[in-house]
Parts: C-alpha cells; structure tokens; sequence
C-alpha cells in the first residue's frame, strides 16, 4: 500500500471525533485505507453495507452497536442505508456517556453529497469530515522526480487500480470500465436522471475544450438543451469547474521550469475523466484540486 497523506489525518480525526466520515469517488481506496487503520487496532469490525449479510447484521442497527462497545466500527457504503443516521446519534451519544469520547465510527462513502447531508443534518457536532482524492504526486513519486517524470501519472491519472496497472493498456481499459460504471449505474442511482450518452458527450466536449472560458450556450447548442440544463449537469459532475485555482498553479509550474504543453485534451478525455467523478484527476504536486486544462495550452 502507498501511503496515503490523508492517513495522519484520519488518525488524529479518530481521536478527536467519535465518527469520521471519509468520502470520495469509488475505487480511490478508502476501504483499504480503512483496513489499515483496523489493523492497528487490537479490536474493530468492519461491514460492507452493499452486502445483504452485512445489512442483516443491522436489521437492529442500535443492539448491534451496543453489543460491540469500545471498538471502531467500519461501516462501508453506508448512504445504502440512510436511516441509519438517525440510530448513531443516539447510540454514539450513549456510548459517550459510558467513556468513549472518541473513535467510534467510522464511515465511508462514495455518494458525497447524499453523505454529507445526511451527517450535516442528524450528527452535527459529532462527526468530521475526511475527503480522500485519488494518488497525488507526493504519494506515488519520489521527492526530487523530475517534470517529466509526472507523466505516466497524468496518462493513467490517480486512482490506485489505474495507476498500479501492470500495462498502459490494462489501465486504459480499466478508467473506460470506470468511466461507463459511473455514468449508467452511480448517477442514476443518486437520483438525477440523465441520458449516460449525454454526460460522456459533455465530458469529451470538456476535455476537447480545456483552457479556455467555459461558454455553457455552446455546448447546450452541441447537445440539444438549454443552458441551465448544461450548467446543472456541470454543477453535478464537476462542481468545481469554476474556481480559479488552475491559473495560479499553472503559473506556478510554469515559474519552476516544468513544460505544460505536453498534455493534450485527448489524453485529458482518456486518462483523467474518471477522476473527475469525485474530488479531481491524479492531483498535482501542491495537493490541489484539478480542472481542465490546467497544464494544457
């Protein structure tokens, strides 16, 4: 296992909250971050909610975390059950009162915003929150790489199965695997219901227009809908789109020597769109977020 940079983080979130909730995009290694901290621990139970067996084990949800006092538990995929929310407020404060101030819970997901609403509304004061990015460059190359040497991540872009793949061509077919997943099967069970040609159209006419002003009325026209709709679909996808972080570390690359024009948006559209699901492609050497174009010309 690379070590992640959010690991330290987790730690100290662990012993100061009773529940830490790690979001981010499926496959970006959350589950094995937290059976990393599992293992350290001499007692902890782990349930993978999108199993039926592990939904049984909590069809008395409150017995059953009273009957596991003073161990973390794990609970995977956890927007499956959304009621669940309402139970681990009472049980955490419970279990505060019997000495466990702290590392209770801890819970993944990779529907972020369902999750983060659902925390927000019934365990504010209780629970922090983590966001787990795909490999940043800190974490898979060494200190002193070279610019050049950034570019097998931006090909195979960040999540671990892409970057640990053992050819170009297995981690290219795995991110076109990712990509179809996300647009047919996770956008549609978030609720929103957009045609998966669509939304693959929109990514590729993003990445084919990277660096430049985004100009919504032009890829509404290219897809036969009205611009709200385009920004809608933007705003669901790709919710920071907008910020103006891009130009400054551009510029801050560009200050240190580093050649930007060598990734072109069709290697964007392949390598670095599935990343886009969730918090950002393979992030940059600051540890930032990633638009489009930010190393394009």
């Amino acid at each position: 296992m690379h070590a992640r940079l959010a690991q330290p983080r987790l730690k100290n979130l662990l012993r100061q909250f009773p529940a830490v909730v790690l979001i981010g995009p499926r496959q970006v290694g959350k589950t094995t971050l937290a059976f990393a901290e599992k293992n350290l621990r001499t007692t902890a139970t782990y349930l993978d909610l999108e199993l039926p067996s592990a939904q049984r084990q909590l069809d008395d949800p409150e017995a059953y975390f009273l009957a596991h006092p003073n161990q973390l538990i794990i609970l995977d995929e956890v927007q499956r059950m959304p009621d669940l929310f309402a139970v681990l407020r009472g049980v955490i404060d419970q279990r505060r009162r019997n000495g466990e101030a702290s590392g209770q819970f801890l819970l993944l997901g990779s529907a972020s915003g369902v999750l983060l609403r659902q925390t927000s509304e019934s365990l504010a004061g209780r629970v922090a929150q983590l966001e787990l990015t795909p490999f940043q460059a800190r974490e898979v190359l060494p200190a002193n790489a070279a610019a050049l040497d950034m570019n097998p991540l931006w090909v195979r872009g960040g999540f671990p199965l892409s970057w640990l793949a053992p050819g170009d061509a297995d981690s290219l077919t795995w991110r076109e695997s990712f990509m179809t997943t996300y647009l047919e099967k996770d956008i549609p069970a978030l609720g929103p219901r957009i045609p998966a040609t669509t939304l693959h159209r929109l990514w590729t006419m993003l990445a084919h227009n990277q660096g430049e002003l985004l100009d919504q009325s032009r890829l509404a026209s290219a897809l036969a809908i009205s611009g709200q709709t385009v920004g809608r679909y933007i705003d669901f996808v790709l919710p920071d789109a907008g910020a103006p972080f891009a130009r400054l570390e551009r510029q801050r690359w560009q200050a240190a020597g580093a050649r930007t024009e060598g990734v072109c948006a069709r290697q964007w559209h392949r390598s670095c769109l599935a990343g886009l699901a969730g918090s950002g492609c393979a992030a940059g050497a600051s540890g930032g977020r990633v638009e489009l174009g930010r190393f394009c010309d």
